[in-house]
């Protein structure tokens, strides 16, 4: 596992609806193996083994990260912006951020009312909030920023004893790691059928990139990776939110929108790996690249195997390089195996 390339993507700003620096690094990675690189309009960065094979594979992990987006700015020079994305305002109190300003990167901090002055009370949400870039005035913020201009969070990725992945946007940039490497080692290994490895834009604010990437490979199988709720750590509810820890391998959803066929290629590999798997309810919809990836032509069956993850649309969401590396095998070693006559139909007539 290139775990310098993972911390490369982690590292690189990709605001959903503004991935286009992140997907040149990723194709430049990919395009040593892959043996087509297909770019669309809309963003999508997909690369192919095998292009000329009937049955084709799609792998979707979607680049984009929450952020911000400046809304307006005081007379003072201060900024106040809009969640792009299920940004968590308790996370932002203090934080740094760099704003991707139209004509220059900025650094500002998220204000926050000192306790000695009553601090934040109760419920908020990032109306309340502001930025300090540094700014005497309006008009020296509009030199450098511009409405609409997106920032995220200043944070680097860090190793934890490691074992553990820290830092913002894991979700889901290590769906777009993933992916990737899936190719990698299917080109190594080899396989029989099509594979589409897609590195998908605008999950976290409509999920447009993953149908439009659909739409245009028209796959016979396609399949989400995403992160998911671990539940492992103080104050979660298990009892409510069920039982996913770090380290306890990929996690495998259960639900109407997911092909049952598809979980068995996936549970049968899991066990011939004497890999542990574990499982997520989604009985109505999933709320990823799924979702709208089965919605497709004629209709697409889909699974989602997502990585346990803590502290979700945090500036600290925490992973484990271990599950990480399961999945990406459970992933290449399920499409190695197939042969391309599969039939994905439930009813038998």
């Amino acid at each position: 596992m290139n775990q310098k390339f993972l911390i490369q993507l982690l590292k690189t700003a990709s605001p959903s609806g503004e991935e286009v620096e992140i997907q040149k690094k990723w194709i430049t990675y990919v395009k040593e193996f892959a043996d087509e690189i297909r770019t669309d309009p809309i963003g999508n960065a997909i690369a192919v083994l095998n292009p000329d094979a009937e049955f084709k594979v799609l792998l979707a992990g979607h680049s984009d990260e929450i952020a911000i987006m400046i809304n307006r700015m005081d007379d003072d020079g201060f900024l106040f912006f809009e969640k792009v994305g299920g940004l968590n305002p308790k996370s932002a109190v203090g934080m740094r951020v760099t704003i991707l300003g139209t004509k220059r990167t900025i650094t500002g901090v998220i204000g926050v009312n000192a306790q000695h002055h009553g601090g934040l009370k109760g419920d908020f949400d990032v109306d309340d909030l502001f930025i300090d870039c540094g700014f005497q005035s309006k008009e020296e913020a509009e030199q450098h920023i511009q409405i609409g201009d997106m920032g995220v969070y200043k944070t680097e990725p860090e190793i934890l004893m490691d074992r553990y992945v820290a830092g913002r946007g894991l979700d889901n940039r290590t769906g777009a790691f993933i992916v990737a490497e899936v190719l990698r080692r299917l080109k190594e290994r080899g396989c029989k059928v099509g594979v589409y490895a897609a590195s998908t834009v605008n999950e976290e604010t409509n999920m447009g990139g993953a149908y439009f990437a659909a739409a245009r490979v028209e796959p016979t199988m396609a399949i989400a990776c995403d992160v998911t709720f671990a539940t492992d750590y103080p104050t979660v509810n298990k009892k409510k939110h069920g039982d996913v820890k770090l380290e306890g391998g990929p996690v495998l959803a259960k639900g109407a929108p997911i092909h049952s066929k598809i979980n068995l290629l996936l549970e049968n590999t899991a066990k011939d790996l004497e890999m542990d798997l574990q499982y997520e309810l989604t009985p109505r919809m999933t709320g990823t690249d799924a979702d709208r990836m089965r919605l497709t032509g004629k209709g697409v069956p889909v699974a989602l195997v997502s990585l346990p993850l803590r502290y979700m649309h945090s500036p600290v969401e925490t992973v484990s390089l271990q599950d990480m590396e399961e999945e990406i095998e459970l992933l290449t070693t399920m499409i190695a195996n197939l042969n391309g006559t599969e039939n994905l139909n439930v009813l038998e007539v």
